[in-house]
Order: structure tokens, then sequence, then C-alpha cells
């Protein structure tokens, strides 16, 4: 296996790599101008832990020309650890009352959510234990008192879901869930917030797996 990681490479997106390896698999390939996590045979594997706005020009780029996965871990559980100054001095370790659902994919993407019917694109989401590492900047952190977080690191993959094609969207949908609906509706019905389930609409609209039907008072109903 080649040497797993980078210069200023983060810990979480190094250890979903090497967690993700596989023998024969190359790293960091320059392909098209842009530079790849993984490529194994003729499938490019791109590993994503910030926001799906950032590479949109990159993954569509290289959809059109190749067969791509794009990796994207969501921190089911997650374990805030507090340190000293700059230091490596723990002050404190707490785990988080926020649990992280896969819905949350479709927070990132409404970025391009039609790619997802392009033949050879596909989406892993992977259900991960994470520990995220803070230290304490006055100048900067002033949306969390003064902690900002320092970087992620991967405890744990415990699930994983393949976004293969549009329909594969449809399997967030509730089976009890009576059409036509409301974003209201769904929101009910998967315990996650109205905006949530406004962003997961717009993504089966845009693969073309949900429509409008009409409305309800000022409500707006889909069907699929």
């Amino acid at each position: 296996m080649s040497e797993i990681g980078v210069l200023n490479e983060k810990p979480l997106h190094a250890a979903l790599k090497e967690w993700y390896a596989q023998p024969g698999d190359r790293f960091e390939v320059s392909i098209d101008g842009y530079v790849v996590d993984i490529v194994r045979g003729d499938v490019l594997i791109e590993i994503q832990t910030g926001n799906f706005a950032s590479i949109k020009r990159k993954v569509h780029a290289l959809a059109a020309k190749h067969t791509l996965r794009l990796v994207y871990p969501i921190a089911r559980d997650k374990w805030i650890l507090r340190l000293a100054g700059k230091g490596d001095e723990v002050l404190s370790r707490r785990r988080s009352p926020k649990r992280g659902a896969l819905e949350q994919v479709f927070a990132q993407l409404v970025s391009f959510p039609w790619l997802i019917a392009h033949p050879g694109f596909s989406i892993e989401v992977l259900s991960v234990q994470e520990e995220e590492v803070r230290c304490y900047d006055g100048k900067r952190g002033w949306r969390r008192k003064g902690w900002v977080t320092r970087e992620r690191r991967l405890l744990d993959v415990v699930g994983r879901k393949v976004l293969d094609g549009p329909k594969d969207l449809l399997g967030f949908l509730p089976p009890d869930l009576t059409e036509p609906w409301t974003t209201g509706d769904l929101s009910a019905a998967i315990g996650q917030p109205r905006w949530l389930s406004q962003k997961i609409v717009y993504c089966l609209r845009e693969a073309g797996v949900a429509r409008v039907v009409g409305k309800k008072k000022n409500a707006i109903l889909y069907t699929t």
C-alpha cells in the first residue's frame, strides 16, 4: 500500500482514507488537473469531510469523464475534547447530546442534486463516531465563547449507505408517508427539522423523483 496522508491533511480525512483503502489502491493521484484521494482500478474515490459547494467544480469535471464515488461522513456520535491553550492538556471531554442522521447528507447534496442521476456517479454516506478537539482562542471563537475547533478525529465507522441513483434517494422517505405530503409531513415522519426536509424535497425534485401536485392552504403538496 502507498503511504497514506499528505502535508496539511486533516486527521479525520486521513483516517477515513486509511479506513477506506484496499490493497492495490493508489493515493493522491493527479487526474485531469485535480488530485484524487484514491484511485481503485477505473474508479475515482474522493473523500469530503467539509461542504460540497467547495468541490462542486472538481466533482462535475471528474464525473463527466470517470466513474466517481464521493465519500461523506456524518457524525452519529460526537465527543467534545477541550484542550488548554494550544497544548495537549485535556481540560474536559464530554459526549455531545446532538446525534447526526444520514438524512443530513441532503444539506450538502443541494450543491449538485442532479448529478446523482449521472451514470457512474455515486455517494457513500458513512455514519461515524468522532472526536472534536477544541482550543480556546478569544479572537476567533466568538461564536462558541472563545472555543474553536482545531481538528476532528475518527473513532469508528458504524454504518454506511450508498446512493447510486435517484431512486436511492427515495429510501429516505418513510414507507408510511401518505401521498401527497408536505415538507411539514416529511419533517414529522423522519424526526428532522423543517429546513432539512425542504432540502430533501429540493434534491428529490432536481433528481426527478418527486413533483409538485398541488397546494393545501399555503403548503405545497408533493408526490413521488
